[in-house]
């Protein structure tokens, strides 16, 4: 298994240059983040993810989480590392300091959450479904309940689930039988069971806050009759310590593809006597509170696809200079050579490079698009950068990884026959990105709300404005040579193809909803290819002007104008073949009948 390196230089470059650090660093309550508070961050983040959570890495995909009697055990080495990942405060990065957290921004937590998903996926789903349960509880629980629970789900000492998947409701979460009966004291029982419940039970902290879905006795049906309640796996005393017991129980754990170190259980609710639970909110609003918990999880599962992708380019280049095979090309009766000198390693080395840097520069451009929708003084500001991040997150979730699964694989094809071999650690990280387009909704969920709520159902104004972002970034390219050239026609092009694929769907979806539900997926593609070309080509511009003023780094500087090329050349010529599918796609699609198939 390869070592990880944090990428430092390329996330304090899109940071700094494209996200807008210094923007994010003006909102009220970010007055103390400065550049140097960022640098030693992410430097401190980078030696914890590479010293401490990648060794881990492979121990935990050989050994996994073990299920005995009830009790799951993590993996030799996990419970040290999770205690020292909480004692160092990254369970608290951007928490508010109200109850210990450290209040610091979006963007910032982003780019530390690369990290640890690139260094341990396995490990860093725990904290991941941690922090959805704290902004929940932020936003939509009691003072008691907040008082009760988030001092420790904070620190990390407590930690966090969502409880939504059933046997017979997986995505279709109107099908949720779990039930809840008033208990007349402002506590309720619940019984039912829950499935893929991720960290459900482990033996990291003594105690797991769950937070679960279930219907009240006079619910209506469907999704509008859900709501949320928090169970914890032992109640909690006055003093604040985990007292009895609660009647939650793990029966077992899954036997999964890839991810083995994290524990999946299938929990139990109420099998001797009821689990007792509080509501959180108001009744039947429960699928709207969990949507905060979603939203949440859809970006870090996105966040998920680039550290994935991160790592298996760092693999597999490693792999490539070590792996002496042939002669140069070109050079007769020449020395062996190693294959990063083969064209087609490298063709496959930048497909992977660039893409997972045109991913870092969408999602982090989404992160600080998150600060400045939650922190910014003024009202409209808030509102156009909320509309964005909307738009984008199922982008985000979507693209990124489905890339992942595909550049993993790259990954183990530039190894040869050894990416097959399991020692050599290729494979794994093709296995564990396997499931992050499964993760928080499959990606035809994240394709059909982004052509439903969030373009058909406001009628595109989203994003046409961000279309006309992109076209000014191509106006200036068009005014320059060479690889500019280039990479704004490619741009266009791209562009293009969204404003014709939109326009079908805008023209289609109220009156062939199948028909624009077909090209739902590929739309998504589309749209994330070109919002990364729109990245990629910003990074361009900006390094152009870097060079030209002699500042930096001139080779990493020129690396960014050669990948955006390759982007260009290789990714965004992709895009007017997914809009023809979009437009086209239908008939073909649901023409045959069900026994024709």
């Amino acid at each position: 298994m390869s070592q990880y390196t944090a990428p430092i230089r390329d996330m304090q470059f899109v940071m700094r240059e494209l996200a807008g650090l210094d923007a994010v660093a003006a909102l009220p309550g970010c007055e103390e983040v400065s550049p140097d508070l960022v640098d030693a961050i992410l430097e401190e983040a980078g030696k914890f993810a590479g010293g401490v959570l990648a060794p881990l890495n492979k121990i935990g995909d050989q050994h996994g989480a073990k299920w005995q009697d009830g009790k799951v055990t993590t993996v030799p080495g996990w419970k040290a590392a999770y205690e020292q990942f909480a004692e160092a405060g990254w369970t608290a990065l951007a928490c508010d300091p109200q109850y210990g957290g450290q209040g610091l921004p979006k963007l910032i937590s982003t780019a530390v959450m690369e990290m640890w998903k690139s260094a341990n996926m396995a490990f860093s789903l725990c904290p991941m479904l941690t922090n959805g349960a704290i902004e929940a509880l932020m936003l939509r629980g009691t003072d008691a309940q907040k008082d009760m629970y988030l001092p420790k789900m904070v620190s990390g000492e407590w930690t966090g689930t969502m409880n939504l998947t059933e046997p017979q409701a997986g995505s279709d979460l109107a099908a949720v039988r779990t039930r809840a009966e008033p208990q007349g004291d402002g506590t309720y029982k619940i019984f039912g069971q829950k499935i893929f419940i991720t960290y459900g039970e482990h033996d990291l902290t003594d105690n797991i806050i769950h937070l679960v879905l279930a219907r009240l006795p006079d619910a209506p049906e469907g999704v509008k009759g859900i709501s949320l309640f928090v169970v914890p796996k032992f109640l909690v005393n006055e003093d604040g310590s985990p007292g009895a017991r609660n009647d939650v129980h793990c029966v077992s754990i899954e036997h999964k593809l890839g991810i083995h170190a994290s524990p999946t259980a299938v929990l139990a609710f109420g099998d001797s006597g009821g689990a007792i639970g509080t509501l959180v909110g108001e009744p039947n609003r429960g699928l709207e509170y969990m949507f905060i918990m979603m939203n949440e999880a859809r970006f870090a599962v996105g966040m998920e696809g680039l550290a994935l992708s991160e790592r298996a380019y760092q693999h597999a280049l490693q792999y490539a200079r070590d792996r002496i095979q042939g002669t140069e090309l070109g050079v007769r009766g020449g020395p062996k050579v190693s294959i990063l000198q083969h064209p087609d390693v490298r063709r496959m080395l930048m497909s992977m490079k660039s893409q997972t840097e045109a991913m870092r520069a969408l999602a982090y451009v989404v992160g600080a698009a998150t600060d400045l929708a939650h922190l910014h003084p003024d009202e409209g500001v808030r509102a156009r950068n909320q509309a964005f991040v909307d738009l984008m997150i199922p982008v985000v979730k979507g693209w990124c990884t489905e890339n992942s699964v595909d550049i993993a694989s790259t990954g183990v094809q530039v190894h040869g026959g050894m990416g097959f071999i399991e020692e050599t650690g290729a494979a794994q990280h093709l296995r564990d990105a396997r499931i992050t387009p499964i993760y928080e909704g499959t990606t035809a969920i994240q394709a059909n709300d982004l052509i439903g709520r969030k373009i058909a159902r406001e009628a595109g104004a989203t994003i046409q404005g961000v279309v006309a972002e992109m076209r000014k970034v191509q106006a200036e390219l068009a005014a320059k040579d060479g690889d500019f050239t280039a990479i704004g026609r490619a741009l266009g092009n791209g562009i293009q193809a969204v404003e014709e694929a939109v326009a079908y769907i805008l023209a289609t979806y109220n009156a062939d909803i199948k028909a624009a539900h077909v090209g739902s997926v590929p739309f998504l593609k589309l749209l994330g290819i070109v919002a990364g070309g729109w990245q990629m080509a910003r990074a361009a511009l900006v390094a152009e002007r870097k060079l030209a003023q002699g500042e930096g780094d001139a080779a990493f500087y020129q690396a960014k104008i050669v990948t955006a090329r390759f982007y260009a050349d290789h990714v965004l010529a992709q895009a007017s073949g997914l809009s023809y599918a979009v437009v086209n796609g239908a008939a073909g699609a649901l023409a045959l009948s069900d026994e024709q198939f």
